[in-house]
C-alpha cells in the first residue's frame, strides 16, 4: 500500500497494463515526454519507449477514429481526450462507430479493448469550455459504459477493470481530485467491479446518491444532515452505463426518499434517468418526491463558478425538505 493522489493512482494502472501487455499504446495530446496536461501519463514514454506512448495530433475526431482501429486489430487501446470538452469532435466516432462495432458485425469485430480517459467537471476555475460533464450524452448510447471513480483507490480499480472490459469504456476522471483525492492505494494490481453501485454509508431515511467528484459533497452534505437526526444512505453510483439500478432500488424501498446530486446541468441529465426508473419501481414506497441537485441550465460560468456548482448547502437543503415533506 501506499499514500497517492488520482493522478499517482491513474499513472500506475496505465503502468501496470504497459508492462502486462505488450500490446497496450497509450496515445493522446501532449501524453508522451510532457506527461499530458495533468502529468496522468508521466515518465511511461521514458519506460515503454515512443512506439507506446506517444502524442497525437491535436484532432479528437482523429485520435478516436484511430484508436476505433487501434482495437480492433487486437491492440489494448488506451486513448486520453484532454479534457472532456474536447470530446465532442470525436462525438461521431465514439456514438457511430465505437459503440456499434460489435453489434454492426454481428460480434465478428469488436473494439472491446479500447478505454477513453478524459478529465471531467468544474471546480478548477475553468469557465465554460474546460468545465463540463457531458456523460449524459454518451449514456444515452448503447455500446459503451461510462465509468466515474470518486477518489484514488476506485480510480486505479476501476481503469484496471476497464482496460480488461469487453466493450469500450469512457472513463471520465474527475480533474478537481486529482491532487487533492489521497489516500491508500494498493501498489499491485486490482480490479474493482464495474456495473456496480456502493453503498458508501448505511442509512434509514434519506438516500442520498452521486458519482465522481459530488461523492464529497453530499458526504459533507449528510454530515450536516445527521447533526438534524436525519439517517441518511450514501451510494456511489461509480458506473453511468450500465447502472446499477438494482441496488438503488432497494436502498429506496428501505428510506422511502432519493436525492440525486450530479454537476451536469439539471435537465436531460443522468439524474432524470434515475429519478424515472425509481418512480416506476418504488412509486409505493415513495415518501416525498425524489430531488435532484444538479447544475442548473446554463453554459458552465466562470465569475458564477461557486453558485453554479451543486454544493453541500443545496444538497443539505434538499435532504431536509425531502425528509419533511
Amino acid at each position: 500500500m501506499a499514500k497517492i493522489n488520482m493522478l499517482q493512482a491513474i499513472n500506475s494502472a496505465l503502468d501496470i497494463t504497459l508492462e502486462e501487455h505488450d500490446n497496450a499504446v497509450v496515445f493522446g495530446e501532449d501524453v508522451g515526454i510532457f506527461g499530458g496536461v495533468f502529468r496522468a501519463t508521466s515518465h511511461l514514454q521514458e519506460k515503454y519507449g515512443r512506439d507506446r506512448c506517444f502524442n497525437t495530433p491535436l484532432v479528437e475526431q482523429g485520435i478516436i477514429g484511430f484508436a476505433n482501429g487501434l482495437a480492433a486489430q487486437g491492440s489494448i487501446a488506451i486513448a486520453e481526450i484532454q479534457f472532456a470538452d474536447y470530446i465532442f469532435p470525436a462525438f461521431d466516432q465514439i456514438v457511430n462507430e465505437t459503440a456499434k462495432f460489435r453489434y454492426r458485425s454481428g460480434n465478428e469485430f469488436n473494439v472491446g479493448s479500447l478505454v477513453i480517459r478524459t478529465p471531467y467537471g468544474g471546480g478548477i476555475a475553468g469557465g465554460l469550455y474546460h468545465s463540463q460533464s457531458p456523460e449524459a450524452y454518451f449514456a444515452h448510447t448503447p455500446g459503451v459504459k461510462i465509468v466515474v471513480p470518486r477518489n484514488a483507490y476506485q480510480a486505479k480499480g476501476l481503469l484496471l477493470a476497464a482496460l480488461k472490459e469487453p466493450d469500450p469504456v469512457i472513463f471520465f476522471e474527475p480533474k478537481r481530485l486529482y491532487r487533492a483525492s489521497v489516500g491508500e492505494v494498493p501498489d499491485g494490481s486490482y480490479e474493482l467491479p464495474i456495473g456496480k453501485a456502493e453503498i458508501v454509508k448505511n442509512g434509514e431515511q434519506v438516500t442520498v446518491l452521486a458519482w465522481g467528484a459530488q461523492m464529497e459533497i453530499i458526504e459533507k452534505a449528510v454530515e450536516m444532515a445527521e447533526e438534524d437526526g436525519i439517517s441518511c444512505e450514501i451510494i456511489d453510483l461509480r458506473t453511468i452505463t450500465p447502472w446499477d439500478y438494482e441496488t438503488v432500488v432497494q436502498s429506496v424501498l428501505k428510506t422511502g426518499r432519493l436525492v440525486i446530486n450530479h454537476e451536469a446541468p439539471l435537465s436531460c441529465g443522468f439524474g432524470s434517468e434515475i429519478a424515472a426508473t425509481i418512480q416506476e419501481k418504488c412509486f409505493l414506497y415513495l415518501e416525498s418526491p425524489i430531488m435532484r441537485v444538479c447544475g442548473p441550465d446554463t453554459p458552465f460560468p466562470l465569475i458564477h463558478e461557486k453558485e453554479y456548482m451543486p454544493d453541500h448547502l443545496k444538497t443539505y437543503e434538499a435532504i431536509k425538505r425531502s425528509a419533511n415533506y
